[in-house]
């Protein structure tokens, strides 16, 4: 059963009594993400999840690692596109002290500019780091087809030139603007009374004054022919994302794209998995999946490829694409696909922690929470036919976008572009 309380400035508090689990979960979720950046301070979602690690108000950077962990927790943070995310996962009694710490760092940070300049230099290698990762740096360069001149299209990270001319006074303002209560929930699952996680809430945020919202820049979608992006690196393996735009957080055709996701690419007995690999020995790597967002969404296919075989396995993946069009899939297939997705879903569900990933990132991103029986519902309302005209949609040849990181050869090049532009 979930429990959602909001305090009186805004902030949302989102809890799951797992009374069976030892462990209980923490998140504090920030609506702010690389989509929120302009231009000249893009990478400051990221850096400030950096930044507030290295001490707040009441606790230095050592004590908050060492209060956490050193009674067997963890504590982590990240960012995306729309959230970021600050969490822990600790044994159950020591839930008032983990929330004191988490709440300090993240709302009361002292971003002093000597942390800031110490901990730039960490974000410069962790940028170069992405670079040289070429199964990471593919996924940057398939986002800027998707959403050229966008936010969404540029690097979560920010670039060298943005993050080396980020102030101490730029983190200070991002975080006045955007770590507001209307923009913040705070969700715990494991052994908890809803009661007293709020009244923990209540005394250190309640005070915290409500502010307006931040809007973002919507999407423009008119895709109207295929595009590739090809970056040349000496490198044992090629890399290639293939991507198309999906559904925003709110379509419904949503449920149907994750299980065509599945059928196609989410697991070993996926067609491209036993089609790519298994059969022609093309790829070691290869798998699909898809991503809602406010305004949009993705679909894609990634996979590590024999370099002398990128043009070949580029090719069986688009006449897999078109048999997803073409013929409905098979009886069979779709109850083991259905089956396998709710397998996860539920499988997952049972840890305290990606319990609180799930209801936090709902409630902050749609400000709902969906439970586990409607969802389920959802995905048994899709048909065999929902898969057929959302493949239609989504796979159609004007909206594909292909990047591939490796040493791709000119004629290579020419005939994927070709193979892009003519269809398979």
């Amino acid at each position: 059963m979930y429990k959602k309380t909001t305090l009186p400035n805004g902030l949302r508090i989102v809890t799951h009594d797992m009374k069976e689990r030892d462990s209980i979960s923490i998140g504090l979720w920030i609506g702010v993400g690389g989509r929120y950046e302009e231009d000249r301070v893009k990478g400051a979602a990221h850096f400030l999840e950096h930044i507030v690690f290295k001490g707040s108000q009441k606790y230095l950077c050592e004590e908050i690692k060492e209060k956490i962990e050193g009674v067997g927790g963890a504590l982590n943070a990240f960012t995306s596109e729309e959230q970021t995310c600050f969490y822990a996962k600790i044994p159950a009694k020591h839930l008032e002290q983990t929330f004191d710490v988490l709440a300090d760092m993240v709302f009361y940070p002292k971003i002093t500019p000597k942390d800031v300049d110490k901990e730039r230099t960490v974000i410069l290698e962790e940028i170069k780091m992405y670079h040289d990762l070429p199964q990471y740096f593919v996924l940057e360069l398939l986002d800027g087809l998707l959403w050229p001149h966008h936010p969404l299209g540029k690097t979560l990270t920010g670039t060298v030139e943005t993050v080396s001319k980020m102030s101490s006074q730029d983190l200070h303002n991002f975080h006045q603007t955007h770590y507001a209560p209307g923009n913040i929930v705070v969700s715990v699952c494991g052994k908890l009374s809803h009661e007293k996680v709020v009244k923990l809430v209540e005394k250190k945020l309640g005070k915290i004054k409500a502010s307006p919202k931040i809007g973002y820049l919507k999407v423009n979608e008119a895709q109207s022919r295929p595009s590739v992006k090809f970056f040349k690196k000496d490198i044992e393996q090629m890399h290639l994302a293939l991507g198309m735009l999906g559904f925003d957080e709110h379509n419904k055709k949503r449920y149907a794209l994750s299980l065509l996701s599945i059928i196609l690419g989410g697991n070993m007995s996926s067609r491209l998995f036993v089609e790519v690999r298994e059969k022609r020995g093309l790829a070691y790597s290869i798998g699909s999946s898809s991503k809602a967002l406010h305004d949009t969404g993705l679909f894609m296919i990634r996979a590590g490829v024999d370099n002398k075989k990128i043009v070949e396995t580029v090719r069986v993946i688009l006449k897999e694409l078109k048999r997803m069009k073409t013929s409905l899939v098979g009886v069979d297939e779709f109850r083991r696909g259905k089956d396998y997705l709710l397998g996860q879903l539920l499988l997952g569900l049972e840890d305290t922690m990606d319990h609180m990933l799930w209801i936090g990132e709902d409630m902050v991103s749609k400000d709902e929470m969906k439970s586990l029986k409607a969802v389920i519902s959802e995905f048994e309302k899709v048909t065999r036919e929902d898969i057929g005209r959302v493949a239609k949609e989504v796979l159609d040849e004007k909206r594909f976008n292909l990047a591939v990181v490796g040493p791709v050869s000119a004629s290579q090049e020419k005939e994927l572009s070709d193979l892009l532009l003519v269809g398979s």
